[in-house]
C-alpha cells in the first residue's frame, strides 16, 4: 500500500495566500492603526445619576444592563462602575462618532413598554386619518416556528379568558356614552385599550393632530405665529403617547395606547435568520417567567400578548415597542401567538437585528436617573512613558527568545525567529481587522496578553525542535525524525494549547473591563500559535528536510552528534603481535 506523501510546499503557499487575503481585507477597510483603549487614548465619560432611593438590588441590576448595553456590540471594554449608590459612570473609549453612538444608548433610560398603534403618519386610514402612505411595507410580527405547544394549559373556550371580537367597537362605529365609560373602565388592560386603539378619545387625536416629528425622531409643536418649539412628553404608561419612529431615510409619528405590556414580561429577545430562511429576523420571548409579579389587573405578559394577537391577528393594525418615548419598531400582527414567542420579520439587515434586539433586552432598567446627564472628555489614563516602556520591554524580550532560539538551535532556530515574525504579523492583522469589524480596542493589558503569547509560542517550538533531536538520537534520520516527531509533539502541544483557551474563555465570559480583553488578546494569539504551528513551522521544517545541506549533520544545522549530545565513535588502533597497540 503506498504511504502518504507529504507536501509542505503546497501548504505553505496556501498559508501565505490566506495570509495576503487577511491583509488584503486591512486594505480595504482602510485602518492600519488599532482602536485604543481608555488607558491609552482616553475617551468619553457619562455620569448617570439616580433619582431617589433605589434599593441595592435595583441598582446593581441598573448597573449590568448598561453595561451589556455598551459591551453588547463589541470588545469595546467600556467600563461602567457604581458610586455610591447614586451614581453610574461609564467610560467609553473610541473616536468621537463611537462616543455619540454609545451615549445615545446609555442615555435610553426609560422602561421598555408595548403599546397598540391607534393612528400612524403611515396610513391614510383610521381615526386620525391625516397622513398619507409612504409606499413602504411595515414589520410584521408571526408566531416563531419553534418545537413547543403552541396551546396552553387552559381551557380556550373559556370566554373569560380570551377577548371576542365582537368585544372590541368597530372602526367604523360611533362609539356611545355608554362605551366610552367601558373603555375608561378597561383602561390599562389589554381588552380596555383595544377598544380604545379602535376609537380613540378626541383629546388624544387633537394632540396626536398637532404634534409633528423631526428629522431626528423628536416632536415639535408649531404655534399660530409659524413657530415651531420641541415638544417633550413624559412616557407615562397610563396615558395614551405620540412617539415617533426613525424608518430609515422617513419619519412616523404615531398615536399609541397605554401600555399594555411592560418591557420586564420581556423574557428573551435576539437576531437572527430562522432556519428555512434567508433574511433575518428579530425574535421575542413575552411573559413566559412564571415566577414574576404582574401589575394590578393584567394576568401576565404572555395572556395579554396572546388577547392581544387575537383581536389584531390578520386585521393590519400594528403593536409598537416603546423605549424611552421613541417607537423602536411597530409591526403589524400577523398571526395568533399562544405561547409568548415571536418574531419580528421584514426589511432587516444583521446590524438592523442586532441593534433591535439589543435594544430590547437591554432596555428596561429598573430606577431612573434625572434628565441632566454629565459628560465630560478624559484623557489616556496611562502616560506615553509608560506605554513606551511596556512596548520596549516587549520588543527586548522577544528580541532575547529569539537569540536564545539561534545559538541553542542554530539552523531550527531561524524557523523560530521566521515564525515569530509570521504570527506578530497575523497578529497585528487579526487586530485590525477586529478593531473595525467588532469593536476591539487594544489596550494595556491586552498588549501584555499579547507579550505573553510570544512564550506560549516559543514554547510550541521548542516541544516539537526537542521531539525532533529525541528521535535522531535514536538513530532516525532528519526526515523521518521530523515527521515521527510532529506525530508525538503535536498532541502535547494541541492539549497545552486547550488549556490556555479554556483559562482566556473563562477570563472572557467572567471578567470585565481591563481583565476581559487579557483573555481576548490571550485566546486570540493562542489561536494564531496553533495555526502558525501546524500550517507554517511544521511544513516548514518538513520543506527544510529535503535538502542535504540542511540534513547533513552539519555543526550549524543545529542536529550535528555534538548538539545532540552524542558521543562520536571511537576509532581503535590495530593491535600488534607483541600486544602492545
Amino acid at each position: 500500500m503506498a504511504t502518504r506523501r507529504h507536501r509542505p510546499g503546497r501548504t505553505l503557499i496556501t498559508f501565505f495566500v490566506g495570509v495576503a487575503i487577511v491583509f488584503g481585507l486591512v486594505a480595504l477597510a482602510g485602518t492600519w492603526k488599532p482602536a485604543l483603549g481608555l488607558d491609552l487614548q482616553g475617551g468619553l465619560r457619562i455620569t448617570l445619576t439616580a433619582n431617589g432611593s433605589p434599593s441595592d438590588e435595583n441598582f446593581d441590576e441598573a448597573r449590568r444592563i448598561i453595561d451589556q448595553r455598551v459591551n453588547a456590540r463589541g470588545t469595546t471594554e467600556a467600563e461602567v462602575t457604581a458610586q455610591s449608590g447614586k451614581y453610574i459612570v461609564v467610560e467609553i473609549p473610541g473616536s468621537t462618532e463611537n462616543r455619540r453612538e454609545l451615549q445615545e444608548l446609555v442615555q435610553r433610560t426609560a422602561q421598555l413598554r408595548f403599546r397598540l398603534v391607534a393612528c400612524s403618519s403611515d396610513s391614510n386610514t383610521g381615526p386620525c386619518a391625516t397622513g398619507s402612505p409612504l409606499g413602504r411595507a411595515p414589520l410584521s410580527l408571526t408566531a416563531e416556528p419553534s418545537d413547543k405547544p403552541k396551546n396552553k394549559d387552559k381551557d380556550k373556550n373559556d370566554p373569560s379568558d380570551t377577548a371576542s371580537p365582537t368585544d372590541t367597537t368597530s372602526p367604523t362605529d360611533t362609539p356611545t356614552e355608554p362605551e366610552d365609560e367601558d373603555v375608561a373602565a378597561g383602561a390599562g388592560t389589554a381588552e380596555g385599550e383595544l377598544a380604545w386603539a379602535t376609537a380613540p378619545d378626541q383629546e388624544s387625536i387633537a394632540l396626536y393632530n398637532s404634534l409633528e416629528c423631526n428629522d431626528d425622531g423628536t416632536l415639535v409643536q408649531t404655534d399660530a405665529q409659524g413657530q415651531t418649539t420641541p415638544a417633550p412628553q413624559e412616557d407615562d404608561p397610563d396615558k395614551p403617547l405620540v412617539a415617533c419612529e426613525v424608518r430609515g431615510d422617513s419619519v412616523i409619528k404615531y398615536l399609541l395606547s397605554r401600555s399594555v405590556i411592560e418591557g420586564t414580561e420581556l423574557s428573551d429577545a435576539g437576531a437572527g435568520i430562522p432556519q428555512g430562511e434567508v433574511e433575518w429576523a428579530v425574535t421575542l420571548d413575552i411573559g413566559n417567567d412564571k415566577d414574576k409579579a404582574h401589575p394590578e389587573g393584567s394576568t401576565g405578559g404572555e395572556d395579554d400578548f396572546e388577547t392581544i394577537s387575537e383581536q389584531l391577528a390578520e386585521t393590519g393594525r400594528q403593536f409598537a415597542i416603546v423605549l424611552d418615548g421613541q417607537v423602536l419598531s411597530a409591526p403589524v400582527m400577523q398571526a395568533v401567538i399562544r405561547d409568548g414567542n415571536s418574531q419580528i420579520t421584514g426589511d432587516f439587515d444583521e446590524q438592523s437585528a442586532t441593534d433591535l434586539a439589543n435594544s430590547l433586552k437591554f432596555g428596561a432598567l429598573p430606577i431612573s436617573f434625572d434628565k441632566d446627564v454629565t459628560t465630560e472628555d478624559i484623557g489616556p489614563s496611562l502616560a506615553g512613558d509608560q506605554l513606551s516602556a511596556g512596548l520596549t520591554a516587549g520588543a527586548i524580550g522577544l528580541g532575547l527568545v529569539m537569540l536564545y532560539c539561534l545559538l541553542y538551535y542554530r539552523g531550527l532556530g531561524l524557523v523560530v525567529v521566521s515564525s515569530l515574525f509570521v504570527a506578530a504579523g497575523v497578529t497585528y492583522a487579526m487586530v485590525l481587522l477586529l478593531s473595525e469589524s467588532a469593536g476591539f480596542t487594544l489596550t494595556l493589558p491586552g498588549i501584555a496578553g499579547f507579550i505573553i503569547a510570544v512564550g506560549i509560542t516559543a514554547d510550541s517550538f521548542v516541544i516539537y525542535f526537542e521531539r525532533i533531536r529525541d528521535e535522531m538520537r535514536e538513530g532516525k534520520s532528519m526526515r523521518v525524525a521530523v515527521e515521527t516527531g510532529w506525530a508525538r509533539a503535536r498532541v502535547t502541544r494541541f492539549a497545552a494549547n486547550t488549556v490556555n483557551l479554556l483559562a482566556a474563555l473563562i477570563l472572557y465570559l467572567f471578567a470585565t473591563g481591563a481583565v476581559k480583553g487579557f483573555g481576548f488578546a490571550l485566546g486570540l494569539s493562542t489561536l494564531i500559535d496553533l495555526a502558525v504551528l501546524f500550517w507554517f513551522t511544521k511544513p516548514l521544517v518538513s520543506w527544510l528536510a529535503q535538502f542535504k545541506a540542511f540534513n547533513s549533520g552539519r555543526k550549524w544545522s543545529g542536529l550535528s552528534p555534538e548538539t545532540l549530545g552524542m558521543d562520536a565513535p571511537v576509532v581503535r588502533a590495530p593491535k600488534t603481535a607483541g600486544g602492545n597497540a
